[in-house]
């Protein structure tokens, strides 16, 4: 089999539970892993034929890809920031709504002209944000934490692949003792779990089967639990002037932005994603 017809075999087998768009997506994804050819390549080098053993790898994905499961766990791979980063079922997939957040923290610590801030990432999963802090942030000093050992040991690896420091921490954010552990900060940033579990049945077998529910849930009866403790955190542990970002549950910003003001946070703004969606908030400590 050439390179061409597994390519287009493979977008017709995942047409049957994607959109076209999508599954041509997904399927250029597991060729470029394959071949480690590019699309312009894959067309050069079209007529290639398959390996033995790059067949059996092809056959083997699609089986997966068929049963929903992200082509990204699949791969064990996802991009974000430009860097790849490992990735498995312990720790969310990396999204473009992230990369957002993160270019906004980037272009606003570099405005403030601080020679070496002190970051807290708050539920880090892959270290995707910061990891991206530390490479835009040479100088910044990087502590994240998150409750799941194994997303840890995830983001350590990614933090070695990606040659960057990070101090990670295993801890639950939302215990007040394992916050007065860590450290006094210039900025907090946190990508927490906001997802309604009554939101469950909405959301797409690829996500809900195979992403870890502790990343993405929260209570009904309190959706906004994270939001509470980086907003106490900030009050016991953010410098004067520091500034708290965080990505936002879309239908959640405007009860977000008042709970940061009530807890004597100042100057919160919502910023909206590429989509026109309201998706990331920042606020100031102040004096």
């Amino acid at each position: 089999m050439t390179i061409e017809q597994a390519e287009k075999q493979l977008i017709a087998d995942l047409s049957v539970i994607y959109d076209p768009r999508e599954s041509a997506a997904i399927a250029g994804m597991v060729m470029e892993h394959v071949t480690g050819y590019p699309k312009i390549d894959r067309i050069i080098h079209k007529t290639q034929l398959f390996s033995e053993q790059e067949e059996i790898l092809i056959k083997q994905y699609r089986e997966e890809l068929i049963k929903h499961r992200p082509v990204q766990y699949v791969l064990g791979e996802a991009w974000f920031m430009g860097m790849r980063f490992r990735v498995n079922e312990k720790v969310l997939i990396p999204r473009p709504e992230t990369e957002e957040l993160a270019n906004w923290i980037i272009e606003d610590i570099k405005a403030e002209n601080s020679r070496s801030p002190v970051i807290l990432d708050v539920g880090t999963g892959s270290g995707c944000i910061p990891i991206s802090l530390s490479k835009s942030l040479p100088a910044a000093v990087i502590h994240s934490c998150d409750i799941s050992q194994e997303a840890i040991n995830v983001a350590r690896l990614n933090a070695q692949d990606n040659t960057v420091n990070t101090n990670f921490i295993v801890g639950d954010f939302l215990d007040e003792s394992f916050r007065a552990t860590l450290p006094a900060v210039d900025f907090i940033v946190s990508n927490p779990p906001y997802i309604p579990v009554s939101d469950i049945k909405s959301i797409s077998p690829n996500v809900v089967n195979y992403e870890p529910h502790l990343a993405l849930f929260v209570p009904d009866k309190d959706p906004l639990v994270f939001y509470r403790a980086l907003a106490r955190f900030a009050k016991e542990k953010l410098y004067s002037g520091g500034k708290l970002f965080a990505e936002l549950h879309v239908e959640a910003s405007v009860k977000a932005k008042q709970l940061f003001l009530s807890e004597g946070l100042s100057d919160v703004e919502i910023r909206k994603d590429l989509h026109g969606n309201p998706r990331m908030i920042k606020a100031t400590m102040l004096p």
